[in-house]
């Protein structure tokens, strides 16, 4: 068992430090390579929050572990509204400018919908998958050429150009990003292994584990993004990462094990957990795009948030 939780910590911590370090070699390089800001934020480190999730999904897939990859996914959605937004918005009101993160919310929210639609029955395809996947290019390409050739000036812009690395030298760039490239992968592995021997060990199901003890962990990236985009007053910068994250994760990491396990979905999945992550996405939806002309996410809305997280995991654990 100790084995167990020393790969599940040593996994998480590497999964981490090797994420935030891709990103910043990436996201360093592409600068380098005189990337608009705007393309880099919607592409590079949009795409790196969710480095965790993707490679534990895509292992967990490859080892069969299809509920644990899909559970990871459902989860990881759920946190980053509930125990994410919740303990940032805490720290004060969160205002939502940016018209980017209007055009992204509803297609998070309709991404959400056909998800729903393909888990419905109990199993997910691999053309369910890569449906997922094209739809997600599709979505980013969108979002790219509206982001490139949207001539009104968009606040999302001045907080990504801020938060990308300047003066660093290509070699180093690139230097940080196969690193990352190299570690991912490992560390994601380390993490379900010593997830799978707690599982075992407590006889919580493959959903469970992933839905908790891996979902959470493989946020941590978002927390500290919000949390430091909050500080700093960068507040479409935060939601944009938790918006982002979720749209990454319900297309294109979910993709992942449809591609490459495709089979039968656990029934809780399907049920419970997606009508959480529908209730959560449609809850922050609401909260922001109908909450008139000053949009912002309150102090008391994040004691709701946290508390719902809360409720979740207790139920997950007592059923």
């Amino acid at each position: 068992m100790l084995f167990n939780i020393f790969m599940l910590i040593a996994g998480l911590g590497a999964l981490v430090w090797s994420a935030d370090k891709f990103v910043y070699g990436a996201a360093a390089f592409a600068r380098n390579l005189g990337l608009p800001p705007m393309l880099i934020g919607l592409t590079i480190v949009a795409m790196g929050s969710s480095a965790p999730e993707m490679f534990v999904a895509a292992t967990a897939s490859l080892e069969g572990m299809t509920d644990t990859a899909i559970g990871n996914v459902l989860g990881s959605n759920i946190a980053n509204i509930t125990l994410i937004l919740g303990v940032t918005a805490l720290l004060g009101a969160i205002s939502v400018s940016s018209q980017t993160l209007l055009r992204e919310i509803p297609m998070m929210l309709g991404a959400t919908v056909i998800v729903g639609y393909f888990l419905h029955d109990g199993f997910l395809s691999r053309v369910e998958g890569f449906m997922l996947m094209g739809l997600f290019l599709t979505l980013m390409g969108y979002l790219i050429w509206h982001g490139l050739t949207n001539k009104n000036h968009d606040p999302l812009e001045d907080e990504a150009d801020d938060e990308i690395p300047k003066g660093v030298p290509t070699y180093k760039a690139v230097l940080w990003l196969i690193v990352g490239i190299v570690l991912l992968p490992l560390s994601a592995d380390w993490m379900v292994q010593g997830a799978v021997g707690i599982a075992k060990a407590y006889q919580l199901s493959d959903l469970v584990i992933g839905l908790t003890i891996i979902a959470i962990g493989t946020s941590l990236p978002e927390l500290a993004a919000c949390v430091a985009g909050v500080l700093k007053k960068e507040d479409d910068l935060a939601i944009g990462n938790i918006v982002g994250s979720n749209l990454f994760n319900i297309l294109a990491v979910l993709a992942l094990p449809g591609m490459i396990a495709p089979g039968e979905v656990d029934t809780a999945a399907s049920t419970r957990d997606f009508y959480m992550v529908l209730a959560t996405s449609s809850a922050l939806a609401i909260l922001i795009l109908l909450s008139g002309r000053v949009r912002q996410l309150k102090p008391w809305h994040g004691v709701v948030l946290l508390s719902t997280f809360i409720v979740y995991q207790l139920v997950l654990f007592l059923a």
